[in-house]
């Protein structure tokens, strides 16, 4: 098997391997008082202190949460909650259009069942938000904007985002910022505190750790509403007990992707432009999809004129080559991709595009087997098109 899908999941490393295997033998609630639960806890604290010094954040601004959906609803919902309850008048939410949906969808409910005014913010055609574009959405009325939400780097084309200056403009109003970093971090250099964003999610499956955990990062005095109550762990925000040897984990895939990211990101982007160059030199028509320079280093997004992009998938993975027709949380659904569509496709050629993810593992032959397959896999896919249309 040919694994070009790193954008979807990763494969765990041998050392968060290890800690989960000899995490799992050991006992004890994080929450108990007695010995055991004072040794559970200590994990936790010191997988929180991990994952501060990795992220430029402190370890009191760490909440854990079961991944990066779970932290894009708390932000979403949670941070326009306590907002609105502090001025009613703020029932704006501004998004991004290429927002994962794991933000859109949130803020669409908010819309539909809490009397939030949702925006989607127009971006280029690589996919960017313009500081300028978010300035003049907010200041058609900076009192009733309650949260900005824009991810870091886009998870179908990669684009990366002026996080900082979109950060900045809204600090400026005294407006939250939220972003979304689940591809950001171990791909791009996230420091939260230089950052300026007040709330940051991410996950562990997109960089080598287990799924089913992850953090929302919140900057002091940015306290969202919670989703869950219960037990009241970490600090009332997020209710629920945690598993000790996931976060052992997880603070691990941390520690170790943004130790090793200068080195990743230079071998999946040399291994991004030996595929994109392949590809071409087998399809010459082909496009390619998302900012030029300002992008994800192992990420390639590629419309094959004349394919549906599905059925051009089904046809590589036949041939043992897994890859995406664009997130893995919408495959299976026949629709164009939103974010190409933000970008200015038309919905035919907005479904003619593959993604192709690097990682860690991925290999020449790895691009070299998807260079002896493509050719073929296009012809057989615009045949069947034709057929269909005629």
């Amino acid at each position: 098997m040919v694994y070009l899908d790193h954008a979807a999941t990763t494969p765990v490393r041998p050392e968060v391997l290890a800690d989960l295997t000899d995490g799992f033998g050991v006992l004890g609630n994080a929450s108990s008082l007695h010995a055991a639960g004072r040794q559970a806890r200590r994990v936790v604290e010191e997988a929180r202190e991990t994952v501060a010094d990795a992220l430029g954040c402190t370890p009191h601004e760490v909440v854990f949460t079961s991944g990066g959906t779970e932290a894009d609803n708390l932000a979403v919902k949670g941070l326009y909650w306590a907002r609105n309850a502090q001025d009613p008048a703020r029932r704006r939410i501004l998004v991004s259009a290429v927002e994962h949906h794991a933000v859109l969808d949130p803020a669409r409910w908010m819309a539909d069942h809490q009397g939030a005014v949702v925006e989607e913010l127009p971006v280029d055609a690589c996919g960017r938000l313009s500081p300028e574009t978010l300035r003049a959405a907010i200041e058609r009325d900076p009192a009733d904007v309650a949260l900005v939400s824009v991810m870091w780097a886009n998870n179908e084309v990669g684009t990366v985002q002026p996080v900082a200056e979109l950060a900045a403009v809204a600090a400026e109003y005294g407006i939250w910022f939220h972003t979304d970093a689940v591809q950001a971090v171990g791909a791009e250099e996230v420091d939260f505190a230089a950052s300026g964003v007040s709330a940051l999610s991410l996950t562990g499956h997109k960089l080598g750790g287990p799924v089913g955990v992850g953090a929302l990062l919140l900057a002091r005095g940015v306290d969202p509403v919670p989703m869950l109550h219960g037990g009241g762990q970490e600090r009332d925000i997020r209710s629920g007990t945690l598993t000790t040897p996931l976060l052992r984990g997880f603070a691990t895939a941390v520690r170790l992707a943004v130790a090793e990211r200068a080195e990743h990101t230079a071998h999946v982007a040399a291994l991004r432009d030996e595929l994109v160059a392949a590809v071409r030199a087998a399809v010459p028509d082909v496009r390619v999809n998302g900012h030029p320079t300002e992008r994800l280093a192992g990420i390639a997004n590629l419309g094959f004129p004349g394919c549906e992009g599905d059925a051009l998938l089904m046809l590589l993975d036949a041939r043992g080559i897994c890859c995406s027709a664009g997130s893995a949380c919408t495959a299976g659904v026949a629709q164009a991709s939103h974010v190409l569509l933000a970008m200015g496709a038309d919905p035919d050629t907005a479904r003619e595009a593959l993604r192709f993810s690097l990682g860690r593992d991925s290999t020449a032959d790895d691009v070299k087997a998807l260079a002896e397959a493509i050719g073929p896999a296009v012809e057989r896919a615009r045949e069947a098109r034709a057929r269909r249309r005629s």
